[in-house]
């Protein structure tokens, strides 16, 4: 039997049927057998309650794996930094969704319907680009026809346009034309292409593609998870996408990089960085780019991010400062937090590699998705493959029924 992380790739499991037979008995157990039942009574649900679904184990997948006590990510079984200095992002992307690696694997951005251009022309230009991303992919699917089961070739169609539509939302915000697709460009150096109008240098185009492949897959996530509960309802998959792109635009999933931006620049130098942690964790801020739900260790992403921008030939100036910044963070957060593992996430550096290829903060978090799309239509592909819908449970905290007030 092949192996996972863990052990058997396809360990033996209940079937279907008994997870609902184990809560309908606890309903049982919950009321005397030998009484009529009293409606009146509250019945008792010792069912285990997780707050978040935290630890809880609400799927399978062979797409990615994240070890956060030991710091490990792991696409289809490769590791994140081998994937990031040998691969590049469309060949990641179809290896999450056919399994296979092929490292010349070509995805140019794709075409964007008149109906989605007009609808981006008719927003605001205020709109957030968040937004603007999540309505575009909405009104794409409507142009669509989206059959049941979702495809490969669906996936690969919505990653392809996505960012052709980013693109050219933020150029017709600056009073300018989009730029359409150059076939011949692979899908992060076509992106920058219609966003600046001039093809990339291969170093600034290869810092993105990076980036890219560190975002591209992550587990169950709020976004990804979001995704395969819509998919699997029977829903298209602009619908599960349009979904998790929303899920997304919450500061507490997508938006960190762009705030490390903003914290960098507070602290102005290296010589100042002491003081600067150590007064924001004494007024009880956050400190951006710290800290992860799930690793425990030092994010292998950021790890992976940080060579990159490392090696970057117009790399921000403030570089070192981030540099500086962060080994005297993790430093007095160990002093001041000794029993909590606040690490570097990928946020952190993910911030100067989106600065140096100059990207505006407030693109950050719609770029991302960006990255995102080829896990989302990964896990997509792969509830639809063996689904059920997702159903879970609540428990009832409310008063015991009773009688309306006349």
């Amino acid at each position: 039997m092949p192996l996972g992380p863990l052990g058997p790739a396809h360990p033996a499991r209940p079937s279907d049927g008994e997870p609902l037979a184990i809560a309908k008995q606890a309903r049982r157990r919950a009321e005397p057998s030998n009484a009529p039942p009293d409606y009146h009574r509250t019945v008792t649900d010792d069912r285990p309650y997780s707050p978040g679904l935290e630890g809880v184990i609400a799927g399978e997948t062979s797409l990615g794996y994240v070890d956060g006590e030991r710091g490990r990510l792991l696409y289809r079984g490769y590791r994140i930094g081998d994937l990031v200095d040998h691969g590049t992002y469309p060949a990641v992307a179809n290896l999450l969704w056919t399994g296979e690696w092929d490292p010349g694997h070509h995805l140019p951005t794709g075409p964007i319907p008149e109906a989605v251009l007009a609808t981006l022309r008719a927003l605001p230009r205020e709109t957030k680009p968040m937004d603007a991303l999540r309505t575009a992919v909405s009104a794409w699917g409507a142009t669509q026809t989206l059959d049941w089961p979702p495809t490969p070739e669906q996936a690969r169609a919505l990653t392809a346009f996505s960012p052709s539509a980013l693109a050219a939302f933020a150029r017709i915000r600056r009073g300018l034309e989009p730029v359409e697709p150059d076939p011949s460009l692979d899908l992060v150096p076509g992106f920058l292409y219609q966003l600046n109008g001039e093809r990339p240098d291969a170093a600034t185009a290869r810092a993105l593609d990076a980036y890219f492949i560190c975002g591209a897959e992550h587990g169950f996530n709020a976004s990804t998870f979001t995704a395969r509960v819509i998919i699997a309802t029977r829903s298209d998959i602009a619908s599960a996408v349009s979904g998790a792109i929303g899920t997304m635009k919450g500061p507490l999933h997508g938006g960190a990089p762009s705030e490390v931006v903003e914290q960098i620049h507070q602290v102005g130098s290296p010589e100042r960085a002491e003081a600067w942690v150590r007064d924001a964790i004494a007024r009880g801020e956050r400190l951006m780019g710290f800290g992860h739900r799930v690793y425990r260790a030092y994010d292998p992403r950021a790890a992976a991010l940080r060579k990159v921008a490392e090696g970057m030939e117009h790399r921000p100036e403030w570089l070192e400062l981030a540099i500086a910044v962060e080994d005297v963070a993790l430093r007095v957060l160990a002093e001041l937090h000794p029993g909590r593992a606040l690490k570097t996430n990928v946020e952190y550096y993910a911030a100067p590699v989106l600065m140096a290829v100059g990207l505006t903060p407030d693109l950050f978090p719609a770029t991302f998705s960006l990255s995102r799309h080829a896990g989302w239509t990964a896990h997509v592909l792969e509830q639809a493959a063996n689904n059920r819908l997702i159903r879970p449970d609540a428990r009832y905290v409310g008063p015991p029924e009773r009688d309306l007030p006349v």
